[in-house]
């Protein structure tokens, strides 16, 4: 099978995870998904192929050297995101894209003015859906890369390489991928996620990052004799986002800058559900708008009484760098080997998370590599077969450059 048509395959999977689950994977559509891939592992040969009762995937390319080389790892999730469909996905391919608008379905169209990433890709073979759901190259597509890999260096034996663990995981999209990740059972000195985006993605910094769930007590009366009665939970919850600073919204920040974002609301007179997510690159300043999301229900339980608001802030992971940084030897290795496969390296910090962030701080360091997708979690979601077959190369090169790293 190759490349494309693995992918293709994996496509037809749903797994969308669910923020809402406590269960582990959150949707049980998952495990469907995982029992293949495992199934799939061991077709291809690979060695200690297991999975858990969680749905968490293990196997290992063995080492074909004498010498003593590194083991490492390279993970991809299998879950996609909640925030758009990921059932029945129509995948087409436009072969030799010239640049000009895609129409998916009738209506729906994928214009390089509204998505100029498109023209990066002028005369490359793009996958796009059609229209009406995500593609789910976030993360199908790092999982293809690395099975691909595996399988091409099964069959090309004169490229020695030490024992190579594959890891792939549920929930990352839900910012829980890594909390029930076994690193000790991975048994590997570094490992790379495939979860990155366009040609030559880099990231070892990312954001610190933490959920806010905000509730809300309201009080019912008839609109007619409520004055001094009613507490209007639909409006409570209106005024607790208009004190967060507007400016500080995905919408308006860029870079390095932090922000709130408000994912969702349910709510009616006499209750409100609010769900937020908080991210900063700087440690500080994000411990600093964790306090800044709990004062603002403190100052609207001033004003209302007592137990009206409740604000709960969970951290969820943390930036990666300062755990890379120890260890840039990690880093060195891939941009070596981007440069042997003629991939120019575009080191960025990730304005988002990664399994990787928290398995560096479990001991792990994973830093983040592309796998190819642009425009995660919606319709207009492409990814490009010749940047997925250079993540392949670059993926066979890091074996081979680990192979010869203490020489």
């Amino acid at each position: 099978m190759n490349l494309q048509e693995r992918f293709l395959n994996y496509t037809k999977f749903d797994t969308q995870s669910s923020e809402e689950s406590e269960t582990v994977p959150s949707t049980s559509k998952q495990l469907i998904f995982a029992k293949y891939l495992k199934e799939e592992l061991e077709r291809e040969g690979l060695s200690d192929v297991e999975m858990d009762e969680m749905g968490y995937i293990y196997a290992t390319l063995p080492s074909n050297s004498k010498k003593k080389i590194p083991t490492i790892g390279f993970i991809s999730h299998y879950d996609t995101s909640p925030d758009c469909s990921g059932a029945n996905i129509k995948a087409n391919i436009v072969s030799n894209y010239n640049g000009g608008d895609i129409e998916l379905s009738p209506g729906i169209v994928s214009s390089p003015q509204k998505f100029p990433e498109l023209l990066h890709h002028v005369g490359e073979d793009l996958i796009v859906t059609d229209g009406t759901t995500l593609l789910g190259a976030d993360d199908k597509a790092g999982i293809a890369e690395i099975v691909q890999a595996m399988c091409y260096l099964r069959d090309h034996k004169e490229i020695k390489h030490g024992d190579i663990r594959v890891g792939f995981n549920p929930d990352e999209e839900i910012g829980m991928g890594a909390h029930h990740f076994d690193v000790e059972k991975f048994g590997c000195e570094w490992a790379y996620t495939m979860d990155g985006g366009d040609l030559g993605d880099l990231e070892f910094e990312n954001f610190n990052a933490a959920s806010g769930k905000v509730t809300i007590k309201g009080v019912s009366v008839h609109p007619g004799y409520a004055k001094g009665k009613m507490i209007n939970a639909n409006r409570l919850a209106a005024e607790f986002a208009s004190m967060l600073p507007a400016d500080e919204t995905p919408e308006e920040t860029e870079g390095y800058e932090g922000f709130y974002h408000l994912l969702g609301i349910e709510s009616n007179i006499e209750s409100a559900k609010m769900s937020y997510i908080i991210r900063d690159h700087d440690r500080d300043t994000f411990e600093d708008r964790k306090v800044f999301f709990t004062r603002c229900a403190e100052k609207m339980n001033e004003k209302y009484g007592e137990g009206t608001v409740t604000a709960v802030v969970k951290d969820q992971y943390y930036n990666m760098k300062e755990k890379i940084d120890p260890n840039m030897h990690v880093i060195d290795i891939v941009l070596k080997a981007m440069q042997e496969c003629d991939v120019p390296p575009k080191v960025e910090p990730i304005r988002g998370g990664t399994d990787g962030a928290q398995l560096s701080f479990r001991g792990l360091p994973c830093p983040n590599i592309f796998a190819g997708g642009v425009n995660f979690h919606g319709p207009y979601e492409f990814v490009s077969i010749q940047v997925m077959e250079k993540a392949v190369q670059v993926i066979v090169k890091i074996c081979e450059i680990t192979a010869n790293y203490n020489d």
